[in-house]
């Protein structure tokens, strides 16, 4: 099938079917226009949990699909690739964050929603990267452990210097090869662009910023900005959309450097495959369901949004 029929067919058995196609900003272009609702991966899971539909698709990660079973349990969540995880979510596990906690007892833990179910469930309370710092500030402790992005969690200690954060040493690879250089020469060459990077970009490249946002802040700021012109310090798959949503303006990568192999595994056959065959479901047991819509839950307590 050539691309018009793939996408004829993907509506096709989604009408059928009753599912919701949710696509993460930093996936293929391509993916990205069969989408029902892009966003980030908290955004999406619960943009699905208010909706009447029989089957969620998650053109994402797995924890993506995973907090998309954790907020809709009732239903049927596909992950588009079975392969596709995210190295950071790896790198801290549920016994690497029991151990942390018997080292600091009674330490409240707050987890960065790009972590995997079983440690969301070890969590007291959430967070994603718009508002990690709301979270931590309105916590009525003085001590966190903050899992698993040292340089999120390096940007939440600097905006809140009373607060003692204990960073795990996990890091996102893609933003973690953003540089200051990276910075230097891109307004170099694009002096009169603003210069937004994402808060799990090191502190180095953070501090000479125009900008830090979430993936959604850098969607809300290019819209409503009156600049016209943007270096985005983040996956690139994001440009795609800024650029659909915002034609008049221009708008680039930092570096060629930001883009994730997981996040672009996915392509459109991919999700006709898995609609069709309702393939590469997301089973969760129910217990950590349970905890870990607690710690999202929790997180609502302490945000106003």
């Amino acid at each position: 099938m050539n691309k018009e029929e793939i996408i004829k067919k993907i509506k096709e058995l989604k009408r059928r079917k009753g599912a919701v196609i949710l696509v993460h900003n930093y996936q293929r272009g391509e993916v990205q226009d069969i989408a029902d609702f892009i966003g980030d991966s908290l955004e999406l899971s619960k943009i699905a949990q208010k909706m009447d539909c029989r089957i969620i698709v998650f053109c994402g990660v797995r924890f993506m699909a995973e907090t998309a079973k954790i907020l809709s349990p009732g239903k049927k969540v596909l992950l588009t690739r079975k392969e596709a995880g995210c190295p950071m979510a790896d790198m801290i596990t549920k016994d690497a964050l029991k151990k942390l906690k018997e080292k600091y007892p009674g330490t409240k833990v707050v987890s960065y929603v790009n972590t995997n179910a079983d440690v969301k469930a070890e969590s007291d309370v959430c967070c994603t990267s718009a508002n990690a710092v709301e979270v931590v500030r309105n916590m009525e402790t003085e001590k966190i452990i903050f899992v698993p992005d040292r340089n999120l969690a390096s940007y939440v200690a600097m905006s809140l210097p009373d607060k003692e954060i204990i960073p795990y040493n996990g890091y996102c690879y893609v933003h973690e090869r953003i540089s200051r250089e990276d910075i230097t020469k891109a307004r170099k060459d694009h002096p009169d662009a603003k210069v937004i990077v994402h808060p799990e970009c090191r502190a180095e490249v953070v501090q000479i910023a125009d900008m830090v946002a979430s993936t959604g802040g850098m969607v809300k700021f290019a819209r409503e900005s009156t600049s016209k012109e943007f270096i985005i310090g983040t996956e690139e798959g994001i440009i795609h959309r800024l650029r659909k949503e915002n034609p008049e303006k221009k708008f680039y990568p930092i570096s060629p450097l930001p883009v994730c192999r997981d996040m672009k595994l996915t392509t459109l056959e991919d999700v006709y495959t898995c609609l069709k065959e309702e393939k590469y479901e997301v089973e969760i047991e129910e217990s950590i369901i349970e905890s870990a819509r607690k710690a999202l839950e929790k997180m609502l307590q302490y945000t106003k949004s």
